[in-house]
């Protein structure tokens, strides 16, 4: 069984977030940088362990420059049997998943696993980009993961219940909580990472279809009104006039 694992990098939750370029451009000075955890924890731990029970290969692959590898060694840390880096800085989902469907499209893998969404931008489109290339199936937001010979059998959380969903391979999966446990590197994980085969591979030619005008901070969030609990009648007025949410 061979697997992909698509893996980005996002900002440390802790990171301050301040823009360059006129606002245009992330300032990723002074960030450190993590797997996307939706990318990690469920996506790869998942396929790492449909691997230790089916056998077969786990690969992972990011589109990003040089300045990913420590974050895709991690990857192969985690037990990856190796990884490829497309050489390309993405500007938008479209443009990403055009390239990983293209790599795909040559290497032929049974299953695409990607998180459900990256941290940082929260967009969810990734992974049904990819299917719309590969024109195969895509389960969106799984919670749960099985394989009986080429048959997945996958585990969806829906609003008063769950859904269950039937697929054979090949198919695109975006994964949720619920997925795996996180796993942690251990010495010989991160020993052996250094020389698994990190390949980084030209990108395909793709025009891109977006460009950043403008990245905006929220606004400042306001003081904090304390109310008196012997004075609900305040309470009361101030959330129907001035906050206006009754």
């Amino acid at each position: 069984m061979k697997i992909l694992v698509c893996i980005s990098k996002a900002p440390d939750t802790t990171s301050k977030i301040a823009f360059t370029d006129s606002n245009t451009a992330f300032d990723t000075t002074g960030v450190q940088f993590i797997i996307n955890p939706y990318d990690e924890w469920y996506a790869l731990v998942r396929g790492l362990e449909l691997k230790e029970a089916n056998g077969g290969s786990v690969t992972v692959l990011n589109v990003g420059g040089a300045d990913n590898d420590p974050t895709i060694r991690k990857a192969l840390a985690i037990g990856a049997d190796s990884a490829i880096r497309i050489n390309m800085e993405p500007k938008d989902a479209l443009g990403v998943a055009k390239q990983i469907s293209d790599y795909a499209k040559e290497n032929g893998f049974d299953m695409i696993l990607c998180g459900k969404e990256t941290i940082d931008y929260n967009g969810s489109q990734v992974g049904g980009m990819i299917a719309g290339y590969l024109d195969q199936p895509f389960i969106s937001n799984a919670s749960k993961l099985d394989m009986d010979g080429n048959t997945a059998t996958i585990e969806r959380d829906i609003q008063g219940g769950k859904e269950v969903i039937q697929v054979d391979t090949p198919f695109v999966l975006s994964a949720a909580k619920g997925m795996s446990e996180p796993r942690i590197p251990n010495m010989r994980g991160i020993m052996a990472a250094r020389s698994k085969a990190l390949v980084v591979v030209e990108p395909g030619a793709f025009e891109d279809t977006t460009e950043i005008a403008e990245y905006i901070l929220p606004a400042a969030k306001g003081a904090c009104r304390m109310v008196s609990a012997d004075n609900p009648a305040e309470l009361l007025d101030l959330l129907r006039n001035e906050a206006k949410i009754i």
